[in-house]
């Protein structure tokens, strides 16, 4: 049981970099059935990759001395999948989703001309 648990702990962890964005999950707060014992949070410190400490997204409320079993990175090109995707091509701005048509007009508004990625189509 102890060589499994070993693995385990193995295949989970990994090192986090502050400014990571990660999804941290309370151990307590969710073996007890407490609401939001997941959170969005950012890694601000680590403690020899043994522990991190984070902040929340929505609060900044700080979590200290997290493992990093309880963690999992959120990857950017998760949160960037929708614009990498986006039918540009298409005539209908309803075809593309809220999050590429807002980026977009970010990108419109910045210095009035649009700034595309080089490459796509």
């Amino acid at each position: 049981m102890q060589m499994q648990r070993q693995q385990q702990n193995k295949t989970v962890a990994r090192i986090y970099r502050i400014g990571d964005i990660v999804l941290y999950r309370d151990p307590e707060a969710f073996w007890l059935g407490l609401p939001g014992h997941t959170r969005v949070c950012r890694v601000v410190e680590s403690h020899y990759d043994l522990f991190f400490d984070l902040v929340e997204a929505g609060s900044n409320q700080r979590i200290n001395r997290v493992r990093p079993c309880y963690m999992r990175l959120l990857p950017a090109a998760e949160a960037m999948r929708d614009i990498d995707t986006a039918p540009l091509r298409e005539p209908d701005a309803t075809a593309m989703s809220p999050a590429s048509v807002a980026w977009l007009r970010q990108q419109v508004s910045k210095d009035g001309r649009p700034a595309l990625p080089p490459g796509r189509d």
